[in-house]
């Protein structure tokens, strides 16, 4: 059996990490300008290699954690990138994951200590490698998924006005959405619940503040927005 198997080239196994962060500006994404050779200075995602001891997976949450401190993220596969030259210096196959987090909500030491910055997702420089790739697939992915799968509220705080929630959902499909029409498909969704509290801060006459119930919803598991 071990004859077998070094008759065979060996090659590295990657992770590399889409995550995805919202603001009243749009969407962004989180990258990495590498502070180390190969490829000083460059822009990446954030990624790293598959340990003996570890699954795919499991890697992937080990990446996102290590740089955000954040466990419990919502996460996809997006797909495995394997193009001979992908990488000049390594044959390197990559497993790429999409991550939706709550801008405000990520360790920012951790992300500084990695010279992690938020990028707008209009304005990114050039990417490393095959990363622009990954990106625009986990943008298609996440657009898809969204508009049947209350996946977006991943991106919000717990609270948020319904004029956020429709900015979100304008970011993800990359055009503007009839704000009637928007306001009606929400209203029939019992699970997004109005509160009684107004958010004084971002709306100069006060709007009313909602929550996604994730129990309700389960009950239904019917969504389009």
């Amino acid at each position: 059996m071990t004859t077998y198997y070094n008759i065979h080239p060996k090659f590295y196994v990657a992770v590399d990490c889409i995550i995805f962060g919202f603001n009243k500006e749009g969407l962004s994404l989180l990258l990495l300008k590498r502070n180390m050779e190969p490829f000083y200075g460059a822009w990446s995602l954030m990624g790293g290699f598959v340990q003996t001891n570890e699954s795919v997976d499991d890697a992937a949450k080990r990446v996102l954690r290590e740089y955000t401190g954040l466990n419990q993220v919502y996460m996809e596969q997006v797909g495995t990138f394997g193009a001979v030259n992908r990488e000049p210096e390594e044959r390197v196959i990559s497993v790429a994951y999409y991550a939706l987090i709550n801008i405000q909500d990520y360790d920012k030491k951790c992300v500084e200590e990695h010279n992690g910055y938020w990028a707008k997702i209009n304005e990114l420089p050039p990417l490393l490698f095959d990363h622009q790739d990954m990106v625009e697939k986990a943008r298609e992915m996440m657009k898809q998924k969204a508009s049947c799968a209350p996946i977006g509220f991943n991106l919000l705080p717990e609270l948020f006005t319904l004029t956020q929630l429709q900015n979100l959902y304008e970011a993800i499909y990359g055009y503007p959405i009839d704000k009637r029409n928007f306001r009606k498909k929400v209203a029939e969704m019992s699970f997004i619940e109005q509160t009684e509290l107004i958010d004084k801060i971002s709306s100069r006459r006060g709007a009313r503040l909602y929550k996604f119930n994730n129990n309700i919803y389960s009950k239904s598991l019917k969504f389009k927005l």
